[in-house]
């Protein structure tokens, strides 16, 4: 096949790595669960978490903390989080347990910090009020899974 365009056996190599690539993105949930990252990564999954999920507590938990140290809220996150730990810990969590709930805290918290950092509009007067609302009851060493968004 001379004098053919050398470029047309590189399409289906391109198309071959578009699919693949596509592949990589729909399975990054699969990816994470793999790696043992169990949490939300976004709002409507955290609030959507059910009270019956035993992860439950530590998705809220990370939710809110993220949620309030954004809006400019004052307390500690390190200490709720202490806190959080060591009440699940007296509940009787297995070092596994608490492995898995340390994991979903944290990377519930990060994930959502990292995708309101960037919405100026984030903390509005419903949303903060309930964020005080869901703080003050964590702080209070309520941390029962009712978690919302604003009403």
């Amino acid at each position: 096949m001379t004098g053919t365009n050398s470029t047309l056996p590189a399409l289906p190599a391109l198309a071959v790595a578009a699919a693949l690539a596509l592949a990589a993105l729909a399975a990054c949930s699969t990816v994470d669960r793999v790696r043992g990252q169990d949490g939300a990564s976004t709002e409507v999954e955290a609030r959507n978490v059910t009270q019956d999920d035993p992860l439950a507590r530590p998705i809220q938990l990370g939710w809110t903390s993220a949620r309030a140290s954004y809006c400019g809220f004052v307390f500690n996150p390190d200490q709720l989080r202490s806190d959080f730990l060591a009440s699940e810990v007296r509940a009787g969590a297995t070092p596994a347990q608490m492995q898995k709930i340390e994991r979903a805290y944290d990377y519930t918290r990060e994930s959502v910090l990292s995708r309101i950092k960037d919405d100026p509009r984030y903390c509005n007067k419903e949303r903060t009020a309930a964020i005080r609302r869901d703080l003050n009851r964590y702080l209070s060493g309520d941390y029962s899974p009712n978690a919302r968004m604003a009403q």
